[in-house]
């Protein structure tokens, strides 16, 4: 119920009203606010932003895929040394442009060096040994020919003792005693004696020939020493050059960490050499790669250089997910088994014109954007060349 005081009041506003004047519109029931039109038309921009939003949304969800999961990858090749050593000179600085075989550092040689000449007068002394054994062969086998002569004469004087002893018999029996019996027998003795002469010298001729095969196996046992030392001292020599560290490839050296006066071990890194020749590896989830293809197209824009956008080409697909190349692989035989969408690295090239333009800003590790149309056209002939390969 109302006031007494306000009823009289509005008593009072009624009354002072005119006869004739037009009466007031009454009053909107309390709580109903008309609509704002500029209420209305900012919920209509938004709602257009929205639609146009959901459909660019929906628009690249069916003729794009993108990734945010892809880095710049390279050659990457460690330099290390051969053997062990203690650095005597560092001959590149770090981030230094060098050559295929430019020396990067060289080690002490003396080691080497002695061992070279320690193995190279081992050969001269073998190979002495060797004329030697030449020279004993040579002189075994004059021996031997000696001897076969003093054969010849010992059976020349046998045939004339064994005559003579044929002779004396002859002069000497029961009915004839033309010669004494002393004769005879000296004679006969002559004959046995001529036979062992000649017996003695052909062993004298065998000895001989039996120093000349001794003799001439030393030797070749020595000529297998010179060839067994000639492949040590091939060695000895390589391991001579290995104290001048030489560049694998031609790149940019990076990660040195060698300096003058450090012992190396054999195996160890000392540097990097990173290739200029660079690619893009970018992680598609496994469900982006129905619409991929070798040879298509590709959108990459690098986080490092976000003024450079370039263009690079599907080459080729990894063989298997990343998960599969992890250090430990997941068991999805247990009984917790999740399903997660696993990652395919896939290889972009670029376009060598590109990456020689950025004048080595362009580096593995750097982090990437991918897009690729996945409605392109055939790849270009070169494309398809490359993923035939």
């Amino acid at each position: 119920m109302s006031n007494p005081q306000q009823q009289q009041a509005e008593a009072k506003t009624i009354s002072a009203v005119p006869p004739g004047a037009p009466q007031a519109a009454p009053a909107a029931p309390a709580g109903k606010t008309p609509p704002n039109k500029r209420v209305l038309f900012i919920a209509g921009i938004i709602a257009l932003a929205a639609i146009g939003v959901g459909g660019r949304m929906w628009y690249r969800a069916a003729n794009y895929v993108e990734t945010e999961n892809a880095y710049v990858t390279g050659h990457v090749h460690p330099v290390s040394s051969r053997i062990a050593g203690v650095v005597t000179r560092v001959l590149v600085e770090d981030n230094q442009v060098v050559k295929e075989g430019d020396p990067i550092a060289e080690l002490d040689p003396a080691d080497q060096r002695v061992k070279v000449e320690q193995i190279e007068a081992q050969i001269a002394s073998a190979e002495q040994q060797v004329r030697q054994s030449e020279a004993q062969i040579a002189q075994t086998h004059a021996q031997a020919s000696a001897a076969q002569a003093q054969v010849a004469q010992a059976q020349a004087n046998l045939v004339r003792a064994s005559q003579d002893a044929e002779r004396y018999h002859q002069l000497y029996n029961t009915q004839m005693k033309a010669v004494s019996k002393a004769e005879l027998d000296a004679a006969t003795a002559a004959r046995a004696g001529a036979t062992a002469d000649v017996t003695a010298r052909k062993d004298a001729v065998a000895a001989a020939q039996a120093q000349v095969g001794a003799a001439s196996a030393a030797r070749d046992v020595l000529r297998s020493q010179i060839k067994v030392l000639q492949a040590q001292l091939k060695d000895a020599q390589q391991q001579l050059g290995y104290n001048k560290i030489l560049a694998p490839v031609s790149g940019r050296i990076g990660k040195r960490a060698v300096e003058v006066g450090a012992r190396v071990q054999p195996g160890q890194q000392l540097a990097a050499v990173v290739e200029d020749n660079v690619w893009v590896t970018a992680n598609f989830k496994e469900t982006q790669l129905a619409g991929l293809k070798p040879g298509q197209e590709v959108k990459v824009d690098i986080d490092a250089l976000p003024k450079h956008e370039l263009t690079g080409r599907v080459d080729s697909f990894s063989p298997a997910s990343g998960a599969q190349f992890a250090l430990l692989p997941a068991d999805n035989a247990t009984g917790n088994f999740t399903k997660i969408v696993q990652r395919v690295p896939v290889k972009i090239t670029l376009k060598p014109e590109d990456i020689k333009a950025l004048q080595g800003r362009l580096v593995p590790g750097m982090s990437a954007v991918v897009e690729i149309a996945i409605h392109q056209k055939d790849p270009q002939p070169q494309a398809k060349q490359v993923a035939a390969r």
